[in-house]
């Protein structure tokens, strides 16, 4: 399953999960970045989990949930998240915003009040060339004290 949505494919073994959703699915939100699994370009959801796309089979995500950033985008699941991301200038080139999104919440569906260090810390897995993180940072955390206000 697929954003939700029942998927039946055959792929080749050696097929990667970014590859798969991208070149298949035509979900091309799923960046791919190093291939090796450090940059954080490539990170999607599976069975609730983030993981690198880029190193998990597609074959291995038979029977799981996957999400992209394309289903927690269209749910709305982000969409305060992604309007942050908007107003602290958060994102300029663009190619690490997907896997940066889906790691920040993560960490708030994980922990509702974190510290900068602790977003830093999460986020460090993600790699990004051009904003320095700390809007980044800053959009997360305001995400996160907007949630708590929300009744």
């Amino acid at each position: 399953m697929v954003n939700g949505e029942k998927i039946s494919a055959e792929v080749p073994a050696r097929l990667n999960l970014a590859d798969f959703v991208r070149d298949q699915l035509g979900l091309t939100g799923t960046h791919v970045g190093c291939e090796h699994g450090v940059c954080g370009a490539c990170t999607m959801r599976v069975n609730g989990e983030i993981i690198r796309s880029c190193l998990t089979l597609a074959v291995q995500a038979d029977g799981c949930a996957v999400e992209t950033i394309e289903g927690l985008s269209d749910s709305g699941e982000i969409a305060d998240l992604q309007a942050a991301f908007r107003e602290r200038n958060a994102l300029q080139c663009g190619y690490c915003t997907p896997g940066m999104l889906i790691t920040a919440q993560d960490l708030l569906l994980k922990h509702a009040d974190p510290e900068r260090t602790e977003i830093r810390e999460h986020l460090s897995g993600n790699y990004c060339r051009c904003t320095g993180y700390h809007a980044i940072v800053d959009a997360v955390e305001r995400t996160a004290k907007a949630r708590q206000r929300r009744p």
